[in-house]
């Protein structure tokens, strides 16, 4: 079994004493978020073939990343580094802290530990293809040599996206368009080259209908997590919607926990509630975060509210 912590929040950054705490403990619970059923998850050396971290800040992390290697479990780093305004990701760490995070990780355990993720790709005002184009070949720059592959991917609009894109562009003067899917494809192709000149393959997370020349990605890579290992690591496919190659794992998170603030998030729905969870977080707790009493349906009712801050 392949653990992903977590693509609905960031552990690394946000609840790194309790991921170490339930690796002690040898499993930890979480619930099904359609009929909030408990479901235990094992930690345990045997069980558990390799780990793939998501975040866009590694750094809180780094004081338990020799608990983790002494377990003898491969880990990989899904590393989002977008540079992007305040606007777009309230609460997220400057790039270049990230970039040097990479970096520490890439000397330690090697370049086909950690993944750039320069996604979600949004068109606004301020960040039209032009500027991601600058901004992406800047940030390859400051990664060449430290990262193999970069997953790009570009913006789903769903219900809440649109809601908390729509209230961005109200309160910040930055408004936000979906191009055509053309203009995605010459982007794309654009980046696959920087990235190349950089020896970085660039792959597409989950939009085959943007493919050309870039390979699909597979964000939970057996493949890399057996190269990190120094043995093979065999999972079957067991992607989660269409596009998606990744192997078949378990991911430990909990929606509405990740505090980033980032407004295309698809996993919170407001960032006050993301903030309230978070405070109210026990690294000792099984969970993550748990509410037993909470409906399926519980975050329909919560209005959208003003976006919080926490201090870095």
């Amino acid at each position: 079994m392949i653990i992903s912590a977590s693509y609905k929040t960031d552990i690394p950054a946000f609840y790194g004493q309790w991921f170490v705490n339930r690796l002690d403990a040898g499993y930890c619970m979480m619930r099904n978020p359609m009929n909030r059923r408990p479901i235990r998850v094992s930690l345990r050396p045997g069980d558990v073939e390799g780990i793939v971290f998501w975040t866009k800040n590694f750094r809180p992390f780094m004081k338990h990343v020799d608990q983790v290697a002494t377990t003898g479990i491969p880990f990989t780093v899904q590393y989002t580094i977008n540079a992007y305004s305040k606007s777009l990701e309230h609460n997220v760490v400057e790039w270049k802290k990230s970039v040097d995070a990479s970096l520490r990780l890439a000397e330690r355990f090697g370049p086909r530990c950690v993944v750039w993720r320069y996604d979600t790709i949004i068109f606004t005002q301020d960040t039209p293809a032009e500027f991601h184009a600058e901004n992406f070949a800047r940030i390859a720059d400051a990664l060449k040599g430290a990262v193999d592959e970069v997953v790009i991917s570009f913006l789903q609009i769903y219900k809440k996206t649109k809601r908390n894109m729509d209230e961005m562009s109200r309160q910040c003067g930055n408004p936000w368009f979906d191009p055509e899917p053309e203009i995605k494809r010459s982007l794309a192709q654009d980046l696959f080259k920087l990235a190349a000149d950089r020896n970085m393959v660039l792959t597409i997370c989950s939009q085959p209908e943007l493919l050309t020349v870039q390979p699909p990605s597979r964000c939970i890579d057996a493949a890399r997590l057996g190269d990190v290992a120094g043995r093979p690591i065999v999972v079957k496919t067991a992607g989660n919607r269409p596009g998606c190659e990744c192997a078949a794992s378990r991911d430990i998170g909990d929606y509405d926990t990740c505090p980033h603030g980032c407004v295309y998030c698809y996993a919170v729905r407001t960032q006050d509630l993301a903030i309230r969870r978070f405070k109210e977080h026990n690294p000792e707790s099984e969970y993550l975060f748990d509410d037993p009493t909470a409906p399926p349906a519980e975050l329909k009712q919560v209005r959208q509210v003003d976006q919080g801050r926490l201090d870095f």
